[in-house]
């Protein structure tokens, strides 16, 4: 597939690619893999300890406590995105900060403060839903088919 992109490209387009890489700073992907564990830990860590509270002062079971700790994980992502902080923390950590729930949260968030001077139908709720919408398509195909596969299982035997 390389090699075909390559050969369309010009000799001279391929020269500056070449120079281009030569002049390309190495990245530092260790480094970037260990901040990417730490925050991603980290999040995981205070979703866990969030799901414990629940668990301990409100009476919630380990099977209960699971919706209101990814609801308050949704919060503190959001409230971050707002006051500028999770971008921060996305800069420094990388893809540690695109633990599911808390990612989502930032983009949506994110989406609409940038789009609110359109308005709240259009631009905030239009903008924030782009990005929701498709999520929730694959979600719920997702669902579907692991329901139909989970229910051919038990009728098989």
């Amino acid at each position: 597939m390389a090699d075909q992109k390559k050969k369309k490209l010009t000799s001279v387009q391929q020269e500056y690619q070449q120079l281009a890489k030569g002049h390309e700073p190495p990245r530092p992907l260790l480094r970037n893999f260990i901040r990417a564990f730490l925050v991603g830990g980290v999040i995981c860590f205070i979703g866990q300890g969030i799901q414990e509270l629940f668990i301990q002062y409100f009476d919630f079971t380990e099977k209960t406590a699971g919706n209101p700790t990814v609801a308050v994980l949704i919060l503190i992502s959001a409230l971050l995105t707002g006051f500028g902080l999770y971008d921060r923390i996305a800069q420094w950590a990388g893809a540690g900060t695109s633990v599911p729930v808390t990612g989502f949260a930032n983009s949506i968030t994110s989406a609409a403060i940038e789009h609110r001077s359109e308005g709240y139908v259009l631009g905030v709720g239009g903008n924030m839903f782009k990005l929701a919408g498709s999520v929730i398509v694959f979600g719920v195909a997702a669902a579907f088919v692991i329901g139909l596969i989970k229910t051919l299982f038990l009728m098989g035997g």
